[in-house]
C-alpha cells in the first residue's frame, strides 16, 4: 500500500527525491514519515508530516538539507533531499500511521524502502 521509489546513485552534495505513492486506502488523515536504516545501524527518523495540519518534522541531521512534502490529493509523499552527505546513505523507508511522527512503533504501514548512496 506504500510504494516508494526515487533512490539511486548520487556524488557528495547532490541531490534525490524520494517518492512514496499510496494505493489501497486514504492516508489523508494520516501523519506520514521517512526513516532510514544503515548498514549495521538501526532504523532512524528522517522526517513527518500530519497530514491534517501539514506541520512537519525533521531530525536533526538532516534540517534544512531535507524537504519533506505531499502532493493535493494526498496521495504521494516526497522527500526532497539537497546536499546529500556520504553518511545519508541507507535504505529509506516511507511510513503512515496515526502516533508520534518520531516513533517508529507508532507506524502501522510501511513501504518497502528504497536504497540512497552517497559517494565522497
Amino acid at each position: 500500500q506504500l510504494q516508494a521509489s526515487g533512490g539511486g546513485l548520487v556524488q557528495a552534495g547532490g541531490s534525490l527525491r524520494l517518492s512514496c505513492a499510496a494505493s489501497g486506502r486514504t492516508f489523508g488523515r494520516y501523519v506520514m514519515g521517512w526513516f532510514r536504516q544503515a548498514p549495521g545501524k538501526e532504523r532512524e527518523f528522517v522526517a513527518a508530516m500530519d497530514w491534517r495540519d501539514g506541520k512537519t518534522y525533521y531530525a536533526d541531521s538532516v534540517k534544512g538539507r531535507f524537504t519533506i512534502f505531499g502532493n493535493n490529493p494526498k496521495t504521494t509523499l516526497y522527500l526532497q533531499m539537497n546536499s546529500l552527505k556520504p553518511d545519508d546513505t541507507a535504505v529509506y523507508y516511507c511510513t503512515a500511521g496515526f502516533g508520534r511522527p518520531r516513533e517508529p512503533n507508532d507506524y502501522a504501514y510501511w513501504g518497502q524502502g528504497t536504497l540512497v548512496t552517497v559517494s565522497s
